[in-house]
């Protein structure tokens, strides 16, 4: 789901889903579990890859990409009841990976309460390897940030 009041702090993010915030997300601390941050971002890195197409690459070509590494900085604690909304957009690209970068809004705060950032490298499933990011994909991923991100591929892992 999509929200309908874009935060503006997300305003320039290519993709921003919208999610509620549950109850069972609370741990015994009586707010949003750490972990649930993670997967907060996952659903708004799987609409980012979605929105590139890339599920018809994974299903006939067994290439994709594949998290080596994820942080998140967490600014406030979140409870229930709320919506946040979860922006992510690409970064960098390099020669076989891209930075993820995701911003979470929560509505009922009306405050970024969290940053995370990832590392994925684009996969190919068969030979269990890095391979290079395909240039279709590099395309995809520049028209839909709107800039060029592959100023220095040959350095970047």
């Amino acid at each position: 789901m999509h929200p309908t009041n874009l935060a503006a702090p997300l305003a320039d993010w290519p993709i921003v889903i919208l999610l509620p915030v549950e109850w069972g997300n609370h741990d015994a601390l009586q707010h949003v579990n750490n972990i649930i941050y993670f997967r907060w971002c996952e659903s708004a890195r799987i609409e980012y890859l979605e929105e590139l197409g890339l599920w018809g690459m994974i299903e006939k070509d067994r290439v994709g990409p594949i998290l080596a590494a994820i942080g998140c900085n967490y600014r406030r604690p979140v409870t229930y009841p709320d919506q946040i909304q979860v922006g992510a957009r690409i970064t960098r690209l390099g020669r076989t990976s891209f930075t993820m970068e995701h911003l979470i809004y929560s509505e009922a705060q009306q405050e970024v309460v969290a940053d995370a950032s990832s590392t994925a490298v684009v996969f190919d499933y068969r030979s269990q390897s890095p391979i290079p990011i395909p240039d279709a994909m590099r395309r995809k991923i520049e028209q839909m940030e709107g800039k060029s991100l592959s100023s220095d591929v040959t350095r970047a892992p």
